[in-house]
């Protein structure tokens, strides 16, 4: 059998760009109705939207009113982006040295992003620095502890992830000082899926 190859999100994401819009309802599946309700109003809010990825997110922000800047480290992922809407703004840049000044947005959300990241404590840090006095962040954290096959014009591939158990995830968060506004898990019976969290800073 031959050994599938396991990428890292930049190169792993640029590979699968051209098929990924294909798998849109399947990852809003993990979030029913959640996450858009802890997100709230964004009418005239500067919004940045880390592993933004083909938009699915922002391209939504923008059409709530929403200032949006779409920030993934794929620049294939945010060509197909680009397509879709000329009022998110794009730009290509790491999830833990965003590329932003102090203070610079009234809200940031990530979803599918800190599956990627081995230490998350780097990139909200970050968040932290961007964001203005009293502004929120939600994030997603997927509940997936073997990363799927993902299928590329060049065969099968991996993109490399990690799984974070839901209470180290608060615990880093609330280390930073974000204050913990709302949490909960979309779950499939039992089992929890996706643990959303809304902090304030």
């Amino acid at each position: 059998m031959k050994k599938i190859k396991i990428l890292d999100s930049q190169e792993g994401y640029n590979l699968a760009a051209k098929n990924y819009d294909k798998k849109k309802s399947y990852l809003d599946s993990f979030e029913k109705d959640v996450l858009w309700n802890l997100v709230g109003d964004v009418l005239g809010k500067k919004i940045l939207d880390v592993g933004a990825g083909t938009g699915r997110v922002s391209v939504e922000l923008a059409k709530r009113g929403s200032d949006v800047v779409a920030l993934d480290i794929s620049e294939e992922m945010l060509n197909k982006l680009k397509v879709k809407s000329r009022k998110v703004k794009v730009e290509v840049g790491d999830a833990e040295n965003l590329p932003f000044s102090d203070e610079a947005f009234d809200g940031v959300i990530a979803t599918f992003l800190i599956v990627h990241l081995k230490d998350p404590k780097r990139f909200f840090d970050e968040v932290y620095r961007v964001l203005k006095p009293g502004s929120f962040f939600v994030v997603t954290n997927i509940n997936q502890k073997r990363p799927p096959e993902v299928e590329t014009e060049k065969g099968k591939i991996i993109i490399d992830s990690y799984y974070h158990r839901p209470e180290k995830i608060r615990e880093l968060l609330e280390e930073l000082a974000f204050s913990v506004e709302e949490e909960q898990f979309v779950k499939e019976g039992e089992v929890w899926v996706n643990q959303i969290i809304k902090c304030i800073k």
